[in-house]
């Protein structure tokens, strides 16, 4: 244990000597919360799903339901009407959902016979700061609209109501902040890693450690430690820089902590799978860019997976990142403990792969 200390103190030194490692630890997720807390766009869909509770199983509730469909930019799926929406939103960490309450045909009539005094209320439930939510809240107006006009002219018929299922003193940088994390931790491990893996490679350096005492699997653990170390400093200044500028108020708790370990094993592994088959740092940087910048846009991180076209979905979906994402998502907003563990498990069973395959390829006697 004593070596492996000794060895991440010492990688730790020449880590932080170098400016690109500052960097990626260090600045970069601040500059991200800086960027993304005073300018954030939201970007549309044409396809998305919403998910509807339909408690009035009637004959105008179905026709709402139908013309929701026929405007082919939402997809709708039904909630089963034995469960509470909200609660339902909330164990499914969905982003938007719609109730059709069960009082809908008849509050309809109500307004045709007030001539529009009394509307008929919809609810959507979700997160107000993703990008699915304004689009849900566009289409259901838009529909309503074209519903009342069809019915009685120009006379407003339904009223539209939003509620957020999380606290509200959750913003949209509290939202955008866990997939920041996530995205800190792979650039950290992943492209240093990779370096580093080749430059001991290329450099012989492997070839020199062999003759100490110092073990393979030793060496591994240092720089795994050190990682796992840096990344939760990260996080800690991080979380201050968006509590001091934005005022955030996620959750923060051990889970949060397990999913950067294990996060920091996975993409530290990874990198030092790509850099044991690089020919010299230079091409690892450039194999951790080919792989870590698709992840970076395709995970979730910045635009929702049902955003995307279907093929880019299923790409998403095979990202480890998506998962670390979605799990730091879980537990430090929706305190979604069953999808967390899932993600979790996920981002486990990967890391655990790669890190028997990268310890395996990885030669610490160099030719």
């Amino acid at each position: 244990m004593n070596k492996i200390l000794a060895d991440t103190i010492a990688f730790g030194r020449q880590y932080l000597r170098s400016k690109v490692g500052a960097f990626f630890t260090f600045i970069f997720p601040i500059l991200l919360v800086l960027l993304f807390g005073a300018v954030f766009t939201q970007m549309g869909s044409n396809s998305m799903n919403l998910p509807v509770q339909d408690l009035d199983d009637s004959p105008v509730s179905h026709a709402f339901l139908d013309a929701l469909n026929n405007t082919t930019v939402v997809r709708v799926s039904m909630i089963p009407t034995n469960v509470a929406i909200q609660d339902h939103v909330r164990e499914n960490s969905l982003t938007v959902a719609l109730l059709i309450p069960a009082d809908f045909q008849d509050a309809v009539a109500a307004s045709l016979a007030t001539n529009g005094t009394v509307r008929a209320n919809l609810t959507l439930y979700g997160d107000a700061s993703q990008s699915s939510f304004g689009l849900a809240v566009g289409v259901v107006e838009a529909v309503a609209d074209q519903m009342s006009f069809a019915i009685v002219g120009a006379t407003p018929v339904f009223s539209l109501g939003v509620q957020s299922v999380a606290s509200e003193r959750f913003g949209v940088i509290d939202y955008l902040l866990p997939g920041i994390v996530g995205m800190t931790v792979m650039f950290n491990t992943l492209y240093i890693m990779a370096a580093v893996t080749a430059e001991y490679r290329t450099r012989k350096y492997f070839k020199l450690l062999s003759t100490t005492t110092l073990t393979k699997s030793e060496w591994l653990a240092s720089k795994i430690l050190w990682f796992t170390l840096s990344m939760i400093l990260s996080l800690l200044v991080t979380l201050a820089v968006a509590i001091a500028a934005f005022g955030v108020e996620i959750r923060f708790d051990a889970l949060t902590l397990v999913f950067i370990i294990v996060g920091s094993v996975l993409f530290a592994s990874l990198g030092m799978l790509l850099g044991s088959f690089a020919k010299d740092p230079e091409s690892a940087s450039a194999l951790a860019n080919v792989i870590g910048f698709p992840m970076m846009f395709l995970s979730g991180t910045f635009w929702q997976l049902e955003g995307m076209p279907s093929y880019m979905q299923v790409i998403a979906k095979a990202l480890p990142l998506t998962y670390l994402s979605d799990g730091l998502r879980d537990t430090l907003i929706y305190g979604n403990l069953d999808k967390a563990l899932f993600n979790l498990a996920v981002v486990s069973v990967v890391a655990a792969i790669l890190f028997v395959l990268g310890a395996r390829v990885m030669s610490w006697k160099e030719r």
